[in-house]
């Protein structure tokens, strides 16, 4: 499987040092404002640029035929208008705000649980969510990824949502509901990156020779 990386940071990085210890070729790296006609051939592009970018690279990628995994979040309120753009191309894309294997079963547990809280009406939600003090976006967008995982399971009450950006920290996820008499937590943390670049690269294997718009739920059933 030969790989382009869009986006050579921190996530970038550790995907080409994951895919080669897997023995997968990179075809090339884009970073920052290249010609298209100048990318190389590959694949699958993983895309860990920025929100601004992928409404860029997306469309060039498109006209390439090639699939995409895009695990850059903050450009959401673009992705009708890029959906379109990877249907008439007829490529396929896998988007998450989280790539992670357990963050994603994480959020599969969380709709469960609300779910069931959604009968019990004494009790409040909550979210909050920590992250390395770098992180642009708050909240992140695995924490509206949880947010709406309730809502779909049929949470119909207020969801409070909060951040904090400080230091280091990979990731930490909490989502909590307050009854009159007790608190339950459910609480995802992170030890570091490799989860996500890992589940970028299953994404990656799955998508190939496949033709439409995917999240990492769809990765996972298979």
């Amino acid at each position: 499987m030969r790989l382009l990386l869009v986006g050579f940071g921190r996530m970038g990085k550790l995907v080409e040092e994951l895919a080669r210890d897997e023995g997968h070729p990179i075809a090339g790296r884009i970073v920052g404002a290249t010609a298209a006609a100048d990318w190389p051939a590959a694949d699958v592009a993983i895309d860990f640029s920025t929100a601004e970018a992928v409404r860029t690279n997306l469309p060039r990628l498109a006209e390439r035929g090639t699939n995409v995994v895009i695990g850059t979040t903050g450009w959401q309120a673009h992705e009708p208008e890029l959906r379109g753009v990877a249907e008439r191309a007829d490529i396929g894309v896998v988007a998450s705000a989280n790539f992670s294997i357990g963050v994603n079963l994480f959020v599969m547990l969380v709709a469960e649980a609300g779910r069931l809280m959604q009968r019990q009406e004494e009790y409040g939600a909550w979210i909050h969510e920590l992250h390395h003090a770098a992180k642009k976006d708050a909240p992140s967008g695995t924490a509206l990824l949880l947010r709406d995982g309730l809502v779909s399971a049929g949470f119909s009450r207020g969801i409070d949502v909060s951040s904090t950006r400080a230091g280091a920290i990979p990731g930490t996820h909490v989502i909590g509901f307050d009854g009159p008499s007790d608190t339950i937590e459910l609480t995802h943390t992170a030890r570091d990156r490799r989860a996500f670049a890992k589940g970028a690269l299953v994404a990656a294997k799955w998508i190939q020779g496949r033709r439409g718009w995917f999240s990492m739920r769809d990765v996972l059933k298979g």
